[in-house]
């Protein structure tokens, strides 16, 4: 059976401010309340938006494992069944569907398109991160659907689920489902429950501070003295 680590949703209030932010900005409130190392907590290089006109992604995870570089021992793939559905919609929506492709470098065989994009959907899931592949980038593209992908493929090849619901690691990303995620075309960051009422406060008073820095920059008579000034104002006082 799968397992979630948190079943509680995200506020409704709480997820419009969330949508508002980037997700470079979440992360620098999140590094500011020390609860994580700070090389911990968002995905790496392995793995890269697909569409860049999606907007911002905050939701629960959902995990998968797949295999896609051999035949399912039954003979079926995930084409064929909607078994998985039903743990997916035990985890609050909105939902991030969340997939590690265990041959995922090997045979590159794509998980999503367009119409498993537009199932998912309806699902009430909001994106996509995956170390394996996708496909149909220009219609998930006008569908501004968010994806993160490892790589791009033409083929299904043999994709299937082989587990449902398990702790996943994705481009150095542990998630397991019900964790709250935030994604734009800078990454995918995992957010803390125990801390992310507080977040967007503590992100906006730092964007206010990094445009004054950026005014500060577009100034010709701005001096480096005056310069040094300001980064030690926009310095962050770790939180506890």
């Amino acid at each position: 059976m799968p397992t979630t680590r948190s079943t509680a949703g995200i506020p409704a209030p709480l997820l419009e401010d969330l949508r508002e932010l980037g997700t470079a900005a979440v992360t620098n409130a999140i590094e500011g309340f020390s609860v994580r190392m700070k090389n911990e907590g968002f995905t790496d290089a392995r793995i890269m938006p697909r569409v860049q006109t999606a907007p911002t992604m905050v939701g629960h995870a959902v995990t998968l494992r797949l295999r896609s570089g051999g035949p399912a021992m039954d003979g079926h793939r995930y084409l064929e069944g909607t078994h998985w559905w039903d743990a997916l919609l035990t985890v609050p929506a909105p939902r991030v569907l969340v997939v590690q492709d265990l041959d995922a470098g090997a045979s590159a065989g794509s998980f999503v398109g367009q119409i498993h994009a537009a199932i998912l959907r309806v699902l009430g899931v909001v994106g996509l991160v995956t170390d394996g592949a996708v496909r149909d980038l220009g219609e998930l593209e006008a569908m501004k659907f968010p994806v993160f992908s490892g790589s791009v493929s033409v083929s299904h090849a043999y994709a299937h689920i082989v587990e449902i619901g398990a702790e996943v690691e994705v481009a150095g990303l542990k998630v397991s489902s019900g964790d709250w995620l935030h994604g734009d075309r800078n990454g995918v960051v995992s957010i803390p429950p125990s801390i992310a009422a507080l977040i967007p406060e503590v992100a906006r008073e730092a964007i206010t501070l990094e445009r004054e820095l950026l005014a500060a920059c577009q100034d010709p008579a701005v001096t480096p003295d005056h310069l040094r000034r300001v980064l030690e104002a926009r310095t962050v006082t770790p939180r506890h």
